[in-house]
């Protein structure tokens, strides 16, 4: 296997049990990658060597690895950087918030695979801790806690189904009271525009109404905002192509993810879509939970 060279995309599928791996993996063959689960991490070697001898008979290839795999799975950093050189290799990371995880271990009334004679959290945490250093040097984190089995599968087809942009960002509107979204590269803040909550006849509206849009969008430095945040993000995404990371998020908040920052997501998102090698999606996290 010595002559093989690498070809194809190549992407590890790793991340906290519970938050979606057979799902994500379950989209990816639906996507015609051909989809290895529970390979150990010293396995990815000799399968990287398979691909390159296939050729064109396996272009997409996807290896789940994660903590099943046992004490072999902390050598997973180790080779993923040796992996990198050469290849287009990516990692995928799926996360969920500790309180969603429980509920979902509990739902189907297993244990978590780190537990052993303590609790589900306890499970958590320990495997929290041994994934630091493969979430740090993911190309892409997906938080899960506030997807069904549904709406995964769908971002998933959303990031690994287009192949012509060399870069793919979501932009996500949200609500501060709700939290920050963990897998966010950059925040906007959007609470410096009046509140169109205080505004009878738009409360009960949302950021996907046009009255609240023209309402939002007339306030003095709304437009601004939106024009300049695009002008210094296309350096940012230009940069990002530069250096092979195909996957951002950015977020875009208010005080609860209704009017103000599903309005400004919705404009920014038209704005970036323009840009060349740059494919767009829009998702409003918390529309809905008010």
């Amino acid at each position: 296997m010595a002559d093989a060279q690498p070809t194809g995309e190549a992407l590890i599928v790793t991340g906290m049990s519970g938050a979606g791996r057979s799902t994500a993996a379950n989209a990816l063959e639906d996507l015609d990658w051909y989809v290895v689960d529970n390979l150990p991490p010293q396995m990815l070697t000799p399968l990287m060597e398979l691909t390159g001898l296939a050729g064109e008979a396996l272009p997409k290839i996807a290896a789940v690895v994660d903590v099943r795999g046992r004490d072999l799975f902390e050598q997973l950093p180790e080779v993923t950087r040796k992996l990198r050189d050469g290849r287009q290799l990516r990692v995928l990371f799926l996360d969920a918030s500790d309180d969603v995880l429980v509920r979902r271990f509990e739902s189907v009334r297993r244990p978590h695979p780190l537990q052993g004679s303590g609790t589900i959290l306890d499970g958590i945490r320990l495997e929290r801790a041994r994934l630091s250093a493969i979430r740090e040097s993911a190309d892409v984190i997906v938080d899960t806690s506030h997807l069904n089995i549904h709406q995964l599968a769908t971002h998933i087809v959303d990031l690994f189904g287009r192949s012509a942009a060399r870069h793919t960002v979501t932009v996500m509107s949200f609500g501060f009271k709700y939290g920050l979204p963990p897998d966010a590269d950059l925040v906007a803040d959007m609470r410096f525009l009046p509140n169109p909550f205080w505004v009878s006849e738009l409360k009960a509206l949302t950021g996907e109404d046009e009255a609240v849009r023209d309402y939002v969008l007339d306030q003095p430095g709304a437009v601004e905002f939106v024009d300049a945040y695009t002008s210094a993000l296309r350096p940012v995404l230009e940069g990002y192509q530069r250096e092979n990371k195909r996957y951002s998020v950015i977020a875009v908040g208010c005080t609860g993810g209704k009017h103000r920052s599903v309005v400004t997501a919705n404009e920014l998102a038209a704005r970036l879509a323009e840009l060349p090698g740059v494919a767009v999606r829009v998702t409003h996290r918390d529309l809905g939970r008010e």
